[in-house]
């Protein structure tokens, strides 16, 4: 990643019985960023037993990530995702700005500042 990307690793555990609701929710939060510009990944990965799930994001830039926690993705669909499952982790790669700061600091997220690498 350069220094202007922002990547989110959020690990969420599915709760029983719960799967194919969270699998509803994951599609329409997927279209739904898909659509916003600025998004450049926005992928599910389920376990193979169906219980964890990790969503890999990432963002051109902290603006654009504003925009995705403003957007539908985060304000309509995320209250709907965590009835069928719950935040197991959370962490940002790059900095995110000052106002999604605060906004994922409730879900306890670690922040991890770019230093050296590669990046295409």
């Amino acid at each position: 990643m350069n220094k202007q990307t922002v990547g989110l690793n959020v690990g969420l555990a599915i709760r029983a019985g719960k799967l194919d609701a969270f699998e509803t929710i994951a599609r329409a939060m997927a279209e739904a960023s898909e659509k916003e510009p600025g998004t450049l990944a926005y992928d599910f990965y389920l376990s193979v037993d169906g219980t964890k799930c990790r969503l890999v994001e990432r963002y051109v830039d902290a603006n654009a990530v504003l925009a995705h926690f403003k957007g539908p993705a985060v304000q309509q669909f995320v209250p709907k995702l965590l009835e069928s499952s719950s935040i197991s982790s959370f962490e940002v790669y790059g900095d995110p700005g000052p106002e999604v700061t605060k906004m994922v600091a409730a879900f306890k997220a670690e922040i991890f500042l770019p230093r050296h690498g590669v990046s295409r």
